[in-house]
């Protein structure tokens, strides 16, 4: 990791890289299955607390899917958000120019759809939202990122990775972008891992894949090596087995497969079972894998990119995670953890600027810096984007650690409660 940091990706991932925000077109059936759960009578408690002595009230609105494929990541936003504005109230709410405010969340779920996340917006807009948590899909994120801009909302994205996401002067992103993601990806497999040849995969289902991708493939040609391999996969696929064959023909060194933790579970088992012995390097997508793979070892020795660890013992992540779990019963995945910081970029914002207005708090925007789960110190470029680091993430032993640590605490305590937040519909791959 220090080698990493040295060859310039710190520098680099003060860009953004991606959380994890494509856009899934699962059905919308209710996924009351789906982890970190529904939201218990926690996030009712949570969301109705007011802040003591506070003379008026601040409405959030948040966006993500609560049902459907994609459920996991927005019931992941949502209790983050919960989380967050339960301990702004609890600590006296927000102090704006001598009005302390409380703060309230109005969420909506917008399925991972694009005409639902339309529907969604204005329904929040209904109840006059002041400033928009969200989306959380990239695609989601677009279908509403005009909208957003003619009604000159404050915009703070978790997890919309996609670069048109921020394309407007009124959003912002907790998360990194695709293109700075692939890019890291290949960095780490060239210079870390010392390959030169490598295997893509890819959801060409979302510009979250395809993003991701093509940052990869830019990053290695423009580093001397080569893509030996490029494979397209939709979301909904369950069978790799043709483009594993293809890749085993290759003198692929590593296989990075830019997606989500649900085609990772079919994608390892799969090459597992035809002895394709390549190790694994994923996108941010992964967080999650473990709670949908039968056997850990067809992941072991996988490493991801995270902007958020729950097993890190710094006392922020340690206080959000035993919240978090005593409210809902589930580990925090990075989705939960990025909203949480959105809240609290929106409330340094609302007091940097000493005003509730937009255009106030829009301009505040590229003045602050806030020390939040995700990273120490966060600011935003007028662009948009986030300054701040991420971390590599491995599965080692059957649980998450923090690549290039062998400390007992780097690990996760109980892998399947970690992994049980960012499963939504997906049992284990047979």
């Amino acid at each position: 990791m220090k080698k990493m940091m040295s060859t310039g990706l710190a520098a680099a991932l003060v860009l953004s890289m991606a959380a994890c925000g494509g856009n899934s077109t699962g059905s919308a059936t209710a996924d009351t299955g789906s982890a970190g759960g529904q939201s218990t009578a926690a996030d009712a408690q949570s969301t109705a607390s007011s802040a003591e002595g506070a003379t008026a009230e601040f409405v959030i609105g948040g966006m993500g899917p609560l049902t459907g494929s994609a459920a996991s990541y927005g019931i992941s936003v949502k209790q983050g958000s919960e989380i967050a504005i339960k301990e702004i109230n609890e600590a006296g709410g927000v102090n704006v120019g001598g009005t302390v405010y409380s703060l309230k969340l109005e969420f909506a779920d917008d399925e991972a759809t694009e005409d639902k996340a339309v529907s969604a917006y204005n329904s929040l807009m209904d109840k006059n939202i002041q400033a928009l948590v969200g989306a959380t899909t990239t695609g989601c994120c677009m279908a509403i990122a005009d909208l957003t801009m003619a009604d000159n909302l404050l915009v703070v994205t978790p997890s919309g990775s996609g670069v048109d996401c921020v394309k407007n002067p009124n959003a912002f992103r907790i998360c990194f972008t695709d293109t700075l993601q692939g890019n890291t990806l290949a960095e780490f497999a060239m210079n870390d891992m010392g390959v030169k040849n490598v295997a893509v995969l890819y959801s060409n289902s979302s510009d979250y894949g395809t993003g991701i991708k093509d940052g990869v493939v830019s990053k290695v040609e423009e580093l001397g090596g080569t893509v030996v391999a490029e494979e397209a996969f939709g979301d909904a696929d369950v069978d790799f087995n043709s483009q594993l064959t293809k890749i085993k023909g290759t003198d692929a060194e590593v296989i990075i497969v830019c997606g989500y933790y649900q085609a990772a579970t079919y994608i390892t088992k799969q090459a597992a079972d035809m002895g394709l012995d390549i190790p694994f390097l994923g996108s941010d997508g992964w967080d999650g894998v473990l709670g949908t793979v039968t056997d850990a070892s067809t992941v072991e020795g996988a490493i991801f990119l995270s902007s958020f660890f729950s097993a890190d013992t710094q006392e922020n992540v340690a206080n959000f995670v035993s919240e978090y779990e005593a409210a809902y019963n589930a580990t925090p995945d990075q989705f939960a953890a990025d909203a949480y910081d959105a809240v609290y970029v929106v409330k340094a914002a609302m007091e940097k600027a000493g005003s509730i207005e937009s255009d106030a708090m829009i301009a505040a925007m590229t003045e602050i810096s806030v020390d939040g789960l995700t990273g120490d110190g966060i600011s935003f470029t007028p662009e948009g984007e986030p300054n701040k680091g991420a971390k590599f993430i491995q599965i080692k032993d059957g649980a998450y650690t923090v690549y290039g640590s062998d400390s007992a605490d780097a690990s996760a305590a109980d892998e399947s409660a970690a992994s049980e937040t960012a499963a939504a519909d997906e049992s284990a791959a047979e």
